[in-house]
């Protein structure tokens, strides 16, 4: 009998890591599952695009050729330009568009391992967060972009032509759309710091003169270095704290 209950009990241990690492390869499985679809999504919005490259950088750029001195075009430095500044525009705008279901593939994949109230709070803050996105990116291009590009055009020195390369105004704009659109995220990380408990309303309201501050070094971190672009960031960026602040009372109140 002694020899058959160790017989068992080894036959349990042997059996009981392979029961362990079934759901680890589940996970790692759906993970998978969810990273190809992301990229499927992405795959089939560049390909849906990029037959229009160049028309989406002739609008992206109008901005500043809207500005541009009579005479002055963009010019093109790089012989390989003219192909791969249109070709990089149109995968980061597939990357940009895909960027709800890529989101909602992450929700799908830790929804499960969260509770009926984190579910009903997660799902705001999702909408929440893709819409605030898109919000970033077109204050940047209707807003921001007419301001600074004014701004560029308008200081030259005499005879210095401006002309800017197709290239460089790319990773310009490029690096805005970011910033900006990572800045308009700020109400839903103060409602999360909040709900969370990692912080409380008052304690963020009290930090307020340091939170100021940090909103200018993010600023200065994240745009070009220049006074116009880094106070359009971190003016915004302060006025939406204060909106996640609001919110943040409401909830906080709730909890």
């Amino acid at each position: 009998m002694a020899s058959m209950s160790s017989q068992t009990d080894t036959s349990t241990v042997q059996e009981n890591p392979a029961e362990q690492e079934q759901p680890l390869v589940h996970h790692l499985l759906e993970l998978r599952t969810r990273l190809l679809k992301s990229i499927a999504a992405i795959a089939v919005g560049f390909l849906c695009l990029v037959f229009f490259s160049n028309d989406l950088y002739s609008f992206f750029s109008a901005p500043i050729q809207a500005l541009l001195p009579d005479g002055s075009t963009m010019i093109a430095t790089d012989v390989a330009s003219p192909f791969f500044a249109p070709f990089k525009l149109t995968a980061f705008l597939a990357l940009f568009l895909a960027m709800p279901y890529v989101l909602f593939q992450v929700w799908s994949f830790i929804a499960p391992g969260l509770y009926e109230k984190e579910k009903k709070l997660a799902m705001p803050l999702f909408i929440s967060s893709v819409l605030l996105f898109y919000l970033g990116i077109a204050f940047c291009y209707y807003i921001v972009f007419p301001l600074v590009f004014g701004f560029f055009t308008s200081v030259a020195p005499v005879g210095i032509s401006v002309t800017p390369d197709i290239n460089s105004y790319l990773n310009f704009i490029l690096k805005l759309f970011f910033a900006f659109g990572l800045a308009f995220e700020i109400p839903v990380a103060t409602v999360i710091l909040v709900r969370t408990g990692i912080t409380s309303h008052s304690a963020l309201a009290k930090k307020r003169p340091y939170i100021i501050v940090c909103c200018f070094i993010f600023g200065m971190l994240l745009t070009p270095p220049d006074v116009i672009s880094q106070s359009l960031l971190a003016i915004p960026t302060w006025l939406l704290f204060e909106f996640g602040l609001i919110l943040s009372r409401f909830i906080s109140v709730k909890s």
